[in-house]
């Protein structure tokens, strides 16, 4: 998702900004709104922004999109301080990122945010909600919710490419060709990115649930169900 600086055309550029903008607005005040509520809110970001930044800053390079395959580590965020929260986390890593480590460009921080930072984000927080609500275990849901964050990053990443560079070739052959480019690397990295998001989420739940009460209330409210249809 670190599409590199002059590879986007400056229309792109702004339109992708424009968007991830909009979405800042609500995730600032849903983070206030948060923060008044639950001290242990604000720490709790700046850890997860942390664990981010570590998580998508190892790459392997993808010659064929002048970008490269990462870990995302969004999924994890989304589930532990909010979808809305981790779009804006996803915004402040990459920032830095293009600063201090040259992964992605200045220009492009609005595209790579959208792929990693919303079409990760809210398809793996969708993917966790989903199967929490039909009573599916803590991690196993986080581990598809890792995996599918994982490969939405980069279908979202590659339809950036493509609409930019498919010229003559069909856009959606462009973007198959463009994601194939990713596959090779980004397919092993989503089941890995599956196995920590369910480990990491499980060892949060059993040594400091204080920090994730919206995910053990989840859990409450399945084995009260559970409870009821065995009475």
């Amino acid at each position: 998702m670190h599409i590199e600086d002059g590879i986007l055309s400056p229309q792109s550029s702004i339109i992708y900004y424009a968007a991830t903008a909009a979405l800042l607005a609500p995730a600032i005040l849903q983070i206030r709104k948060r923060v008044k509520d639950d001290p242990y809110y604000k720490p709790l970001i700046a850890m997860t922004g942390v664990a981010v930044f570590v998580i998508s800053a190892m790459h392997l390079p993808v010659p064929v999109t002048g970008s490269c395959s990462h870990p995302c580590g969004t999924p994890l965020a989304s589930i532990v301080i909010g979808p809305f929260a981790t779009i804006l986390v996803s915004a402040i890593v990459l920032f830095f990122q293009a600063i201090f480590l040259g992964h992605g460009g200045i220009t492009t921080i609005g595209a790579n945010t959208m792929s990693m930072g919303v079409a990760g984000t809210l398809s793996g927080y969708l993917i966790w909600a989903l199967f929490r609500r039909f009573r599916a275990p803590i991690w196993l849901a986080a581990a598809l919710a890792g995996f599918v964050g994982d490969l939405i990053t980069y279908l979202a990443s590659a339809l950036e490419l493509a609409i930019d560079l498919h010229g003559h070739v069909p856009l959606v052959k462009q973007w198959m060709i463009f994601f194939m480019g990713y596959g090779p690397t980004q397919l092993p990295l989503a089941i890995a990115e599956a196995a920590f998001t369910a480990v990491v989420l499980q060892a949060m739940v059993g040594r400091r649930p204080d920090l994730l009460p919206h995910v053990l209330k989840d859990n409450v409210k399945l084995k009260g169900a559970k409870n009821s249809a065995n009475a």
